[in-house]
């Protein structure tokens, strides 16, 4: 009872930035802030408790965290450029579904803490970039889809309110590819992690089995998307999206 209550808790914690997201004169300021501050602090605090410095592999936890590193990554990216805050409309409303589905998950089985080799900081490392690498796509795939509102609204010639909330196109389309570029960057170095960790365990580099496919499949993607973006002008800009 007490841990749905604590579930529930870093649910509700959400409610007040996808609300402030949607004000009518939305601006950067300390309300923007606090409900930012609130949102990371409510999921953060579910999972430092949940995990007690042991991952677990359970598919609540494992959302809890994408949650938490997904808004860590969007406070970074509003404090570092200019137009991100202004996707929080978009951000909101799918870190809570996201909340969502982790909350309804929560009373299924936890997965086994990753205890024995997985002690070694390599492991710890691997994880780190993981779970960094999704947050970072996440939020470039937001940016994406604000780029698709907008440009939608330009061509009907009919801004909605929600387009008139968003940062403009070419801000968006900015975004995405610096934090694609950042996820390639970082996936590159959890998959060198990986193969450490794997060599470290058994003397073998690299072990085809389904997570070493969906890593190498990310990265190839990925890099396909930023080599389109930059090489193919707007249909690689469009392909990217």
């Amino acid at each position: 009872m007490q841990d749905s209550l604590f579930n529930l808790s870093a649910l509700i914690a959400l409610v007040p930035a996808m609300v402030v997201g949607f004000r009518r004169e939305g601006r950067r300021d300390g309300a923007f802030w606090l409900v930012l501050a609130v949102a990371l602090a409510g999921p953060l605090a579910w999972v430092v408790a949940q995990t007690g410095g042991e991952w677990r592999t359970g598919f609540s936890t494992t959302l809890w965290v994408t949650v938490t590193a997904s808004l860590f990554v969007f406070i970074v990216t509003c404090v570092v450029t200019s137009q991100a805050w202004r996707l929080l409309p978009l951000v909101g409303p799918y870190l809570f579904m996201v909340g969502i589905l982790a909350t309804i998950w929560h009373q299924a089985p936890d997965g086994e803490a990753v205890t024995s080799v997985a002690a070694t900081a390599w492991v710890h490392l691997h994880i780190l970039v993981s779970v960094a690498t999704y947050a970072l796509v996440s939020v470039a795939a937001i940016a994406a889809l604000g780029a698709f509102v907008q440009e939608r609204a330009l061509k009907l010639k009919r801004p909605s309110a929600l387009s008139r909330r968003l940062p403009p196109v070419a801000d968006c389309e900015s975004l995405v590819v610096r934090l694609l570029a950042f996820g390639e960057a970082v996936l590159a170095l959890g998959m060198i992690s990986g193969m450490a960790m794997q060599y470290a365990d058994t003397a073998t580099l690299l072990v085809f089995d389904h997570k070493t496919v969906l890593a190498v499949a990310a990265f190839v993607v990925i890099g396909g998307l930023l080599i389109a973006h930059f090489r193919t002008g707007v249909r690689g800009r469009v392909a990217a999206r």
